[in-house]
């Protein structure tokens, strides 16, 4: 069980249960982090200040390489396997470039696939002649996994699963996906922005070649962090489109050597604050039980999922079989936009997904909108239903 009451008092945001508090329900958009996150970031920040990046950054060398350590307990995968970097977007984008395409080969995209993802897959298409086509969803709006066994041949190169859509609660199927994918030899790379620090994920479980994830947002760790898994095979064979020399080393006038692992796709140069702040978030999520958080988060969405459609005109847009903590819904006669202005001046923070974002998703469902509402472990259950109200006054 987790103990709220430290919770909010080691989250600045909410320290307070009173009616100044923001209620604050963007953890899918950037999360209110601990206060050990920001201690770390700004400690790090004073001490460059006083010695200079180089040596601060030599000084924690053990901490830095303990980052690895605790996303790897987090997701079940070996350090060795993980590049960290500056986004979500950054480690998908590494690795999708870096997988070899031809003429003929097919790309297929989740129905509900981010529109960076989307963007970056239609980029090499045109480059190399490939294909990109949607995997459909299925009645429930998750992926079809019979349509997905059927669009399958060997000449799919590359599937591109989201775990979880930006625009709505939905998890989808990802461990079923792959084996299907790999039954025809393609690679599977999981987006995990929405859904790493808020569901269980294991890697040797989900059997995925690669996995992106951000640290801002259920992680509740600095923006500009993000990670890179690459099974361990990928890790040692795959070779990024860019390199310096900390991806390899110039061995020879006319030769350089990779490294030895995931750390390939890394750069020298990074912001060794924030990483050490996202390594500080994964260790307090660590010590608080992952489970405890993922179920806390779940509950909350369940209780906004069952209060918002008894409200009229109210209708959660929410579609799949399986729930994640983000929470969509519209208010008929009220834009969405205009709803989150309305209850910010209320003090309670939510944010609006774009048709634009998840273009497949949104134009066949006819939503160019939604408001989402995405309560971490951290929300009370007073502030919930303050958020209802507030909805049902509108």
């Amino acid at each position: 069980m987790l103990d709220n009451d430290l919770i909010r008092a080691d989250t600045p945001g909410c320290a307070r249960d009173d009616e100044s508090v923001t209620v604050f329900l963007d953890s899918a958009g950037s999360s209110l982090p601990p206060r050990i996150v920001t201690d770390t970031v700004i400690a790090h920040l004073l001490r460059e200040s006083q010695v200079g990046g180089y040596r601060a950054a030599t000084e924690r060398l053990d901490d830095r390489a303990r980052v690895r350590t605790e996303i790897a307990a987090l997701i079940n995968a070996a350090p060795s396997t993980l590049a960290l970097s500056d986004s979500a977007s950054r480690s998908w984008a590494d690795f999708f470039y870096s997988v070899p395409l031809s003429a003929g080969d097919r790309i297929l995209i989740s129905g509900s696939d981010y529109a960076s993802n989307a963007i970056a897959a239609l980029q090499r298409a045109r480059a190399t002649g490939a294909s990109v086509e949607p995997i459909p969803s299925d009645s429930s709006g998750q992926i079809d996994l019979e349509a997905l066994r059927a669009m399958v041949d060997e000449r799919v190169k590359l599937v591109s699963l989201l775990h979880v859509p930006t625009n709505g609660g939905l998890i989808n199927p990802a461990r079923e996906a792959t084996q299907i994918a790999h039954s025809v030899g393609a690679l599977v790379l999981l987006d995990a922005c929405q859904s790493i620090g808020q569901i269980s994920i294991d890697v040797t479980e989900l059997g995925v070649d690669a996995l992106s994830a951000t640290g801002r947002k259920w992680l509740r760790g600095p923006r500009g962090t993000g990670f890179l898994y690459l099974r361990r095979e990928l890790a040692e064979s795959l070779e990024p489109t860019r390199l310096d020399l900390h991806g390899a080393r110039w061995s020879g006038p006319d030769r350089y050597q990779l490294a030895e692992d995931a750390t390939r796709f890394e750069f020298w140069e990074h912001d060794v604050a924030a990483r050490l702040g996202l390594g500080a978030a994964v260790r307090y999520l660590l010590d608080l039980g992952p489970q405890n958080v993922f179920d806390a988060i779940a509950e909350r969405a369940a209780h906004l999922r069952a209060a918002l459609p008894k409200l009229p005109r109210v209708t959660v847009r929410d579609i799949g079989t399986r729930h994640s903590g983000i929470v969509s819904f519209t208010v008929d006669g009220v834009e969405p936009m205009a709803v989150r202005e309305r209850l910010a001046e209320q003090g309670i923070t939510v944010t609006v997904s774009h048709a634009s974002s998840t273009l497949l998703d949104m134009t066949d469902r006819g939503l160019p909108a939604v408001v989402r509402a995405s309560p971490h472990c951290f929300v009370s259950y007073p502030e919930l239903d303050r958020f209802v109200a507030a909805v049902a006054a509108l």
